[in-house]
């Protein structure tokens, strides 16, 4: 048997994903610029899962613009905001745990003088809607805070920051990258306040490589890339048509699935987390106890390194991750969400992240927790000798 619980880094593509984008390597092949019927044939295509997109969102599809992925929608809405923004102010406002396609953007812009608040967190990962009230200032250009933390899965209050957001006179772009919650949570930018939105294809089912960053129609942004004017102007070069097309027959599953699936990840996560702290010994949950992604469940396993487990538990086809797979080539480092929670470092050493699909069966989940019962007790009398 196989346990895939490691969904947040990627996820197994679909059926119907992997079929579409055949046939668009195969049949739908034409440039969607092109004027004759194979180009047309495409741009009818690509519109299609552009409305799919904009469904998902509640969103129009001129807000949609498709980029190679969530690091460069996430790039794109801050570095477009920059561009767009910069005699207005150089104030920008985020978060000390955000995903590190947004982390080492600012780090870049405070070399260029750019004034980055980094709002701290509690121990359950949230920030304090006061911290950011007393940072919030007339030359303040840009908020830009994650919904979902990507290790713990703590939700931040973003429908409390655009109604704070939304009294100012002077009004800062609101970015939010929603890369962990799409698909997972229902989100509606416009009904909160959202300027900018970032999300994922293969978070959710669909091909790597493709992205989407929701504009609300008005926001002032620039592009970052230049050429052919694709994409309204705002994301130049030929589209990834396999890309977009099969993001677009994920989304168009989850459109219609969306609440169903939504419930099942939840019991899962619930499930697994009585289980595993009834079967496991000296355990601890991180994140926050109510306000939580229903997908992510990140736990400490004291005496062990969770680099140590996450190997161990191969051997059984369980594949779970310690943190971020974008940061995991580091190997050296410690994650910078758990530390902000200020853990001890066991606590951050020992860490594992589960991350949970609808796709996901019952059974997978009793036979992984079994092996991580056994792994844990052997690792520990391993440790103790």
């Amino acid at each position: 048997m196989e346990a895939y619980f490691d969904n947040s880094a990627t996820t197994k593509p679909k059926g119907e994903v992997v079929d579409i984008m055949l046939k668009s390597l195969t049949d739908y092949y034409g440039n969607p610029s092109s004027l004759h019927k194979k180009g047309v044939e495409v741009e009818k295509l690509v519109k299609e899962a552009r409305k799919q997109l904009a469904k998902s969102l509640y969103a129009k599809p001129e807000e949609i613009i498709f980029t190679s992925g969530g690091t460069e929608a996430n790039n794109l809405a801050i570095l477009g905001t920059i561009k767009s923004k910069k005699r207005e102010g150089r104030k920008i406002i985020t978060t000390k745990i955000e995903h590190p396609s947004v982390l080492n953007v600012y780090k870049t812009l405070e070399n260029e003088g750019y004034e980055v608040v980094y709002l701290r967190i509690d121990e359950y990962g949230m920030i304090s809607i006061d911290e950011l009230k007393e940072n919030l200032t007339d030359d303040t250009i840009l908020v830009s805070i994650m919904h979902v933390n990507n290790e713990v899965g703590t939700i931040q209050p973003i429908e409390e920051i655009g109604k704070i957001l939304k009294k100012l006179k002077k009004r800062p772009t609101f970015h939010v990258d929603a890369i962990q919650s799409f698909g997972k949570i229902k989100i509606s930018p416009q009904k909160i306040g959202i300027d900018l939105l970032s999300v994922s294809a293969h978070k959710v089912h669909g091909p790597k490589g493709v992205g989407v960053l929701y504009i609300k129609k008005g926001t002032k942004i620039q592009p970052i890339v230049f050429g052919g004017s694709q994409e309204t102007g705002i994301r130049s070069g030929t589209e990834n048509v396999p890309g977009i097309l099969g993001f677009g027959a994920a989304v168009s599953d989850f459109n219609n699935k969306i609440e169903e699936h939504i419930e099942y990840i939840k019991n899962f996560r619930e499930k697994f987390k009585e289980k595993i702290l009834a079967q496991v010994k000296d355990i601890k949950v991180n994140g926050h106890e109510t306000c939580h992604a229903p997908h992510i469940l990140n736990i400490s396993f004291s005496g062990i390194r969770g680099e140590v487990l996450l190997h161990y538990l191969e051997q059984y086809n369980i594949y779970v991750s310690t943190g971020s797979a974008c940061s995991s080539n580091k190997k050296s480092s410690q994650s910078h969400v758990l530390k902000s929670m200020k853990l001890t470092n066991e606590q951050i050493e020992g860490a594992i992240r589960f991350s949970f699909s609808y796709t996901n069966k019952m059974e997978e989940m009793d036979y992984a927790i079994e092996k991580i019962k056994n792994s844990v007790e052997e690792l520990r009398m391993i440790i103790k000798r």
